[in-house]
């Protein structure tokens, strides 16, 4: 995983880091998991009309990696647009729980082996906005991440029956770490920004506000903890009744359903043993089917992190969490 600490204006950092890649060699005019296809050109610069009215900072940025890579900035969007919008290969596991004790967002990333030392941690410090920790499989999109405010968020990714320009997924949880303080603020935002793709986003604050938005183009769900409990959980399916109607049985999920009621089992009605030690066992795979994917498949978990927002540390696993220990990043601080 590289690590990439981000420090300026939206632009400067873009220019600076689409220059650091072209001194190395590196051109970001494909991408590793997809074909840059027509309609995707298409499709972007429909989104682009988008980001410009609620997140033209954004653009900013896109414009500064093509610029200091020497590439076209319509390519650079194509490829950042369109992800998650027509398909894509990443897996994942979100949850959080509360108490009067504990306050915590943990995630495991599901992703393809072949690419697994691209993945990004990105530490961000832009002016006018939030500074935050993420990780990303890509850039500029992020997957999940803890803002300086104590707000988490993740995503994780459903096959999309239906698109239409707008937010993609990892774009959208770059803007709630970006804008927003709290969950009901990231909640607010997700209901008013057009959303392009299909995911859910799980939301945890320092004030132990928890929740999971099932959303696409069409609907948005908002999950709070059942009656009697203090969690709430999510994999690559939806789980609402209103949002049954989009999911697609005929694709390859890697056990989502499983590693959801691995989660949900290990979770409901224990709360008395909700902790960070706790989170990390589940993500770890000692509660049921989690991680223990066949690298030969290509398939593994590629980072795993707990947000602890009690205690304001951050904990991540480079690798699978079954067979690489968890560590405390201490570079980054909440306010």
């Amino acid at each position: 995983m590289y690590h990439r600490r981000f420090k300026g204006t939206h632009y400067e950092v873009g220019y600076k880091w689409g220059k650091t890649l072209l001194k190395f060699g590196k051109k970001l005019d494909n991408c590793p998991t997809f074909e840059l296809t027509e309609d995707r050109y298409i499709f972007a610069k429909k989104c682009e009309k988008e980001y410009k009215r609620y997140f033209p900072e954004l653009l900013e940025e896109i414009q500064g990696i093509a610029e200091g890579n020497e590439i076209p900035v319509e390519t650079l969007q194509a490829l950042l647009f369109s992800m998650y919008c027509f398909e894509f290969d990443n897996k994942c596991t979100c949850f959080a729980f509360k108490t009067d004790e504990e306050i915590l967002f943990a995630r495991n990333s599901d992703f393809l082996v072949d690419i697994e030392k691209l993945y990004m941690n990105c530490i961000y410090n832009l002016k006018n906005s939030n500074s935050f920790n993420g990780n990303t499989t890509a850039f500029v999109q992020m997957e999940d991440g803890v803002n300086e405010h104590g707000l988490a968020v993740g995503l994780t990714f459903i096959y999309p029956k239906i698109k239409k320009p707008g937010f993609n997924s990892g774009m959208l949880v770059r803007y709630l770490l970006e804008k927003c303080r709290t969950t009901e603020e990231a909640i607010a935002e997700l209901h008013r920004l057009p959303i392009a793709s299909a995911q859910t986003i799980t939301i945890a604050d320092k004030y132990g506000e928890i929740a999971v938005v099932e959303s696409n183009p069409k609907d948005i769900v908002v999950i709070r903890p059942e009656e009697g409990e203090r969690f709430v959980a999510t994999a690559n399916n939806f789980n609402s009744e209103l949002m049954q109607q989009y999911r697609n049985t005929t694709i390859d999920d890697w056990r989502s359903h499983d590693r959801y009621k691995t989660v949900y089992n290990a979770l409901k009605g224990k709360q008395e043993l909700y902790s960070v030690e706790y989170a990390k066992a589940i993500l770890s795979g000692k509660y049921g089917f989690m991680c223990q994917y066949n690298r030969k498949k290509n398939a593994d978990t590629v980072w795993s992190v707990v947000y602890d927002l009690k205690r304001k540390q951050v904990w991540r696993v480079e690798g699978n969490p079954s067979r690489k220990q968890f560590k405390e990043d201490v570079r980054w601080k909440f306010l």
